[in-house]
C-alpha cells in the first residue's frame, strides 16, 4: 500500500498520531508519505495556520474557550461552516498533488484535511478512500460536517456522541488513538532509572505540558518542589517552550533532584522510569500515559476539547484532576504514597488503553485498499 497522510501543526498532537501511523505502515513493509496539506501553498502558509491557533490557545485561552464555545453551538451536519469554506481554498492544490502522485487512501488525524475531503467529493473530484482519526476524546465541533468513508475513535464510549452529532454508525470504529510503538512497550522501571541516572529507590514525578509548553509551570514546580522533602525524583519537559526551559533551568540549577528538558524525541522512555505523570490534558500525551499504564494527574486545561479529555478521563477513573495546583500536587503524592488508589487506576486503564490502536489501522487500510482496487478491477471490466 501507498498511503497519504494529511495533518497539520496545530499542537503536537495530531502530528504524533500520524507519525505513529506511518511507523507501523513502514514498519510492515508499506510506503507511507506524511504532509502538511497547507505546504502545496507554502511552507509560510503552513507556519501561519499552525502559529495563529497555538497563539490564541496558549496567550489567550479563554478567548480559545469562548470560539469553541461558539463552534460547538452552531456546527451541523445539515450545513458547512466558515471553517469548511476556508479549507476549501485547498482543494485545487490537493486534487492537482493527487493526480501527480498515486495513494491507496488518505489518512487524517486532523479536522482541516478532512474539511478539504470533502469539498473534494461534493465537487465529484475522484479521490482514494479516506479515513479520519479523532484525537481527543470528544466530537469536536465541525467533525460532523465532513464526509469521510471511515473515522477512527478513541474509544467505543464516544460512538453515541458523535452518531447525535450526525457522524453515520457504520462509519464509526473505536480502534483508539494511535502511539508510536514504542509506547505499546510495557516499561522495565529499574532498567529505565538506571538509563537516566535516577535512583533507583526513590520515586519519580514527570511533569509534562505539552510540546508548546502550555501552561504556567514555573508556579506549578514550585508549589510541588515545595513538597518532595524525601529526594523524590522530578522531570520537567518544557516542550518547545525556551523561556520556561531557561527560567527553570536557572532556578533549580543547585537541585540536584530536579531535571529539565525541552522539546525530546524521548518521551517514551521518561514515562517508563516515572511514577507518576503530570500533564496537561491533551488527547495524545494522554493516551500516551494510558498506554503506558501511569497514574495521571491532568493539569491546566486549554479550554475546550482538552477540558472534554481531562471529563473523559477523571470520570472512568483513569486520571485525576483540579483546577487548583495546590491540589495537583496532593493528588501527585497521593498516587505515589497509597498503593491502593495507585493500582486502581492501573487496572482502570489498561481496561481503556489500546495499545495496538495503529495496527489496528493498518489492518482496516489493508481491508479497504483492497476492497476498492476490486471494485476498480471490476469497473474496468
Amino acid at each position: 500500500m501507498k498511503i497519504l497522510i494529511l495533518s497539520c501543526s496545530t499542537g503536537g498532537g495530531h502530528n504524533a498520531a500520524g507519525k505513529a501511523v506511518k511507523e507501523r505502515l513502514e514498519y510492515e513493509g508499506h510506503e507511507a508519505v506524511m504532509m502538511d496539506p497547507f505546504t502545496l501553498k507554502s511552507e509560510k502558509t503552513a507556519r501561519n495556520v499552525g502559529n495563529t491557533y497555538i497563539r490564541v490557545a496558549s496567550h489567550f485561552p479563554g478567548l480559545f474557550g469562548f470560539i469553541y464555545k461558539i463552534g460547538s453551538a452552531i456546527t451541523s451536519s445539515r450545513h458547512k461552516s466558515p471553517v469548511y469554506y476556508a479549507n476549501s481554498l485547498m482543494v485545487k492544490r490537493l486534487y492537482a498533488y493527487l493526480r501527480e502522485n498515486h495513494f491507496d487512501a488518505i489518512v487524517m488525524p486532523h479536522l482541516f484535511p478532512a474539511e478539504m475531503v470533502t469539498c473534494m467529493k461534493r465537487r465529484h473530484m475522484e479521490i482514494p478512500p479516506t479515513i479520519a482519526i479523532a484525537t481527543d476524546y470528544t466530537c469536536i465541533p465541525f467533525w460532523e460536517e465532513t464526509e469521510c468513508d471511515y473515522y477512527i475513535l478513541p474509544h467505543k464510549d464516544l460512538e453515541d456522541e458523535n452518531i447525535k452529532r450526525g457522524l453515520p454508525s457504520e462509519k464509526l470504529y473505536s480502534l483508539g488513538i494511535p502511539v508510536s510503538m514504542a509506547f505499546s512497550e510495557k516499561p522495565d522501571k529499574p532498567r529505565s532509572k538506571a538509563r537516566l541516572h535516577l535512583p533507583a529507590d526513590k520515586p519519580v514525578f514527570l511533569v509534562m505540558s505539552g510540546s508548546m509548553g502550555f501552561g504556567k509551570m514555573h508556579l506549578f514546580v514550585f508549589e510541588l518542589t515545595r513538597k518532595l522533602t524525601h529526594d523524590e525524583q522530578l522531570i520537567i519537559i518544557c516542550g518547545n517552550n525556551k523561556k520556561m526551559y531557561h527560567i527553570l533551568k536557572h532556578a533549580y540549577k543547585k537541585n540536584k533532584n530536579v531535571h529539565i528538558t525541552g522539546y525530546t524525541e524521548h518521551v517514551s522512555q521518561y514515562m517508563d522510569a516515572s511514577d507518576v505523570i503530570f500533564t496537561k490534558p491533551g488527547g495524545l500525551t494522554s493516551t500516551e500515559a494510558l498506554v503506558k499504564n501511569i497514574p495521571i494527574v491532568h493539569t491546566a486545561a486549554i479550554p475546550g476539547c482538552e477540558t472534554k479529555n481531562s471529563e473523559f478521563f477523571v470520570s472512568r477513573g483513569l486520571s485525576l484532576a483540579s483546577e487548583h495546583t495546590h491540589i495537583q500536587v496532593s493528588q501527585g503524592i497521593t498516587l505515589v504514597e497509597n498503593k491502593e488508589i495507585r493500582e486502581a487506576m492501573i487496572t482502570t486503564q489498561k481496561k481503556y488503553a489500546s495499545p495496538n490502536a495503529a495496527a489496528d489501522i493498518v489492518k482496516l487500510l489493508s481491508k479497504i485498499t483492497e476492497e476498492a482496487a476490486k471494485k476498480n478491477e471490476a469497473k474496468e471490466e
